[in-house]
């Protein structure tokens, strides 16, 4: 049983060199095509070229794996154990990328298998879920986070003192932050604003310099939360 079990099969499959390079091709066309994804979903700012290079590479990579095992069951232990010495570390990046590398990986694993219809297949339809789903969708659940700053003299009480302007151009705010600046003579506040829908931003800023003394105001874009992969 054991000999079964971990022997190597006098009668390997032997997978000529022409259909070798067809696999790999195909896997090399189909991380072009997921490398395309990436960009196109992907913020300019946000976009990452050592991940673009890894998803041309990535079924590539797997492709050729599956083709060295083959149905060898003692290859394949080996190859795992060769991986399972690989250590990876936490990169900051965004749940979308993970999705990525999972359809690399499964597009590979069609493709070493010979199922290069199936590949293609499953890329067209998770390529259209994936790039509905982080394009349509965000659309629609549009992130209007900002933060405010605002500079205050210190004799004014700023409990309660911009709540109107608040509930005329927010939907919510919480005041994450009070510090003394200019050698305690200024307070600078920090708050988190979700700003309505088509709220004039600039009123918005005028009715604050009005109530404020003219002081600074800074009105800025809230930073992402980093996913971890």
């Amino acid at each position: 049983m054991l000999e079964k079990l971990f022997g190597v099969p006098e009668q390997a499959e032997i997978i000529s060199a022409a259909k070798t390079l067809s696999y790999m091709l195909a896997a090399v066309v189909i991380g072009i095509i997921i490398a395309a994804v990436y960009i196109f979903i992907t913020d300019r700012n946000r976009r990452s070229f050592g991940f673009i290079v890894s998803m041309l590479i990535l079924p590539a990579v797997v492709t050729l794996v599956i083709i060295l095992v083959g149905s060898n069951v003692a290859r394949a232990f080996s190859i795992a154990g060769i991986f399972a010495l690989v250590k990876f570390r936490s990169i900051p990046g965004e749940s979308k990328d993970i999705s990525l590398v999972f359809m690399a990986m499964a597009a590979g694993l069609s493709c070493g298998l010979g199922y290069i219809t199936l590949a293609f297949i499953v890329l067209a339809v998770l390529g259209i879920i994936i790039v509905l789903g982080f394009k349509v969708i965000a659309l629609c659940f549009k992130d209007t986070r900002k933060q405010l700053q605002i500079l205050i003299p210190e004799d004014m009480n700023y409990n309660g003192a911009f709540d109107d302007i608040f509930k005329k151009y927010t939907n919510g705010v919480s005041l994450e932050r009070v510090k003394t600046t200019n050698m305690g003579t200024l307070f600078e506040l920090t708050y988190q604003v979700q700003m309505k829908q088509g709220a004039d931003e600039k009123m918005f800023i005028d009715e604050i310099r009005c109530r404020n003394g003219n002081l600074k105001i800074a009105l800025c874009v809230q930073e992402k939360d980093v996913e971890m992969l």
